[in-house]
């Protein structure tokens, strides 16, 4: 790419293939697949409600992570500046306030979908939206801290969706998520602190530079790493646990699999951990997300 190609345009108005750029597509698998997880736990019929279930995964993929990612990169431009100029907002193809417009109107958007969903999906909305901008905004900015950030990210991609397509399905049955839903979700989304980490490595430069504290910048990429790692190992390994413990064999098995599979993407990433991050996102995150599905299966109408 040329430098005339990084420098800021004059647009008065977005580029539309630099607003779809802007809300990422590429992020919204997280907790689009999250919910379904949440929706398979709740053993109630899923065609049978697809409806709230397709309703409730565009939700929360293309409206509020979308929004998340277009209210991260307003928040973002001046490390986007350093770290990735091609970037909508610091590029100028979203010139002026267009990526704060954006951002919010997708907000509001989210809670009118959201209340579609009744009082569970209305307020699991709220969450995720209040969120997403306290990751992203000052004062609040919880990005800053590599601890605060990836965990608040964790829970609201793959906890607060998971519980949110549990409860909206059970809802319909008058019904709620029961204690293994709840223990689950929250275990993978304490997990994904680690999978959360392994996307700061692309903006070390930049975060150190604003002083952004991401695990990466302070400790260094190899350090980072194994943090990450063991977050995610330690996590799973107590899913492994329950599921053992719930009586579970085939899938707590299957999941143990799984974690040894990720062990050895693991033992690569260790040998390059900056340059091989993206490496892992295909390749150790999949087995990741494969066994909360697994997971999803097992406690499908368990009760404790």
């Amino acid at each position: 790419m040329s430098a005339q190609d990084l420098s800021p345009s004059r647009r008065s108005i977005p580029e539309p293939r630099a607003m779809l750029e802007l809300i990422k597509p590429v992020t919204w698998f997280p907790p689009m697949w999250a919910y379904l997880c949440g929706a398979v736990s709740s053993n109630v019929p899923i065609w049978e409600n697809k409806g709230v279930v397709v309703l409730g995964i565009v939700l929360a993929g293309p409206i509020v992570c979308g929004m998340s990612q277009a209210a991260n990169d307003w928040c973002d431009r001046h490390v986007d500046a350093i770290n990735e100029p091609h970037r909508p907002i610091p590029s100028g193809r979203i010139p002026g306030l267009w990526g704060l417009y954006i951002a919010i109107a997708m907000s509001l958007l989210s809670l009118v979908v959201g209340w579609q969903l009744g009082s569970w999906g209305f307020v699991a909305t709220l969450l995720g939206v209040a969120a997403a901008w306290a990751y992203s905004v000052e004062p609040i900015r919880l990005k800053r801290s590599g601890w605060w950030g990836p965990g608040l990210v964790g829970l609201a991609y793959e906890g607060l969706p998971w519980i949110t397509g549990a409860a909206v399905l059970l809802a319909t049955a008058d019904s709620a998520p029961g204690f293994p839903i709840v223990m689950m979700a929250t275990l993978y989304a304490l997990g994904a602190h680690g999978i959360m980490t392994i996307n700061d490595f692309k903006a070390i430069e930049g975060d150190r530079k604003l002083g952004i504290k991401s695990l990466p910048a302070v400790y260094g990429p190899e350090v980072a790493a194994k943090i990450a790692c063991t977050v995610m190992g330690l996590a799973q390994s107590l899913v492994i646990t329950m599921l053992y413990l719930f009586s579970k064999p085939y899938h707590a098995t299957a999941v143990l699999v799984l974690l040894c599979g990720q062990f050895w993407a693991m033992s690569v990433w260790m040998r390059d951990p900056e340059g091989k991050a993206p490496w892992y996102n295909g390749t150790g995150v999949v087995m990741y997300v494969s066994g909360m599905m697994i997971t999803a299966f097992a406690i499908r109408g368990f009760t404790v």
